[in-house]
């Protein structure tokens, strides 16, 4: 379906005022009911509208209005602007927020501000419509009702969707620099914790070298006393050539 005029009507009005077009040629170019231009016709609709000249407007050549009249059978066709208007990119400013749940923002910035101390102040106030001022003054807990606050979750209030939330998080999250938890690092095991630095030249810390262990020896009681009765043995002789 071809898009028609401007003002529909105030075209109309203006056709059937300065032109011997049909009605159905008039309803099918200004997208309206033959019996509604009949209407206008006859006084009965569109009273004290303006009539809008389509030529003048650019929204219809002469050219076209002259065919329709030599031919009833023929549709007018709309003249496309020859001014391309660039596309107006409107800026997303803060979420609106409605006037019963105004009271409430307070309690969502201070929720977010201990949840996700991550977020910008400018993802804050996209997620709950809320200043600059106010993040600040919550923040550093100056604000004229901190001491009645609480912190509440905005996806529970209703001022921001959990969508969002996730949106606003995970962006805040690309733009933190990784900390000590997030590195993977593990504890040590016990057999690395509990041993001994190796000293610079080798073996134990403190240069001592220790004897290798040799296996226990089986005591033989009988060679233990003989060895016993020698050393009382010389030590008898030892005191007879004292005298």
């Amino acid at each position: 379906m071809s898009a028609g005029p401007l003002m529909p009507k105030a075209t109309a009005i203006w056709l059937v005022d300065n032109t011997s077009l049909t009605f159905e040629q008039i309803g099918d170019f200004c997208k309206l009911h033959p019996l509604e231009v009949k209407g206008i016709a006859d006084g009965e609709v569109a009273a004290g509208i303006k009539g809008l000249d389509p030529v003048t407007g650019g929204q219809l050549a002469r050219e076209e209005i002259e065919k329709g009249q030599k031919n009833p059978d023929y549709r007018l066709k709309l003249q496309e602007s020859r001014v391309r208007l660039p596309e107006v990119k409107r800026s997303r400013g803060p979420r609106y927020t409605p006037v019963s749940r105004r009271h409430d923002r307070p309690n969502a910035i201070l929720w977010l501000l201990r949840n996700h101390p991550e977020l910008k102040d400018a993802q804050i106030m996209r997620l709950v419509g809320t200043t600059k001022n106010t993040i600040q003054q919550i923040r550093e807990r100056t604000h004229w009702n901190m001491a009645s606050l609480s912190p509440m979750d905005p996806v529970t209030l209703g001022l921001a969707s959990q969508i969002d939330l996730d949106l606003e998080v995970s962006k805040a999250a690309k733009d933190r620099p990784p900390s000590m938890d997030e590195g993977g690092q593990t504890l040590l095991p016990a057999e690395v914790t509990t041993a001994e630095p190796e000293s610079p030249f080798g073996g134990n810390p403190f240069g001592e070298i220790k004897p290798p262990r040799r296996e226990e020896e089986k005591i033989d009681v009988g060679s233990v006393f003989s060895k016993l009765g020698g050393a009382s043995k010389r030590g008898h002789d030892e005191d007879d050539d004292d005298f």
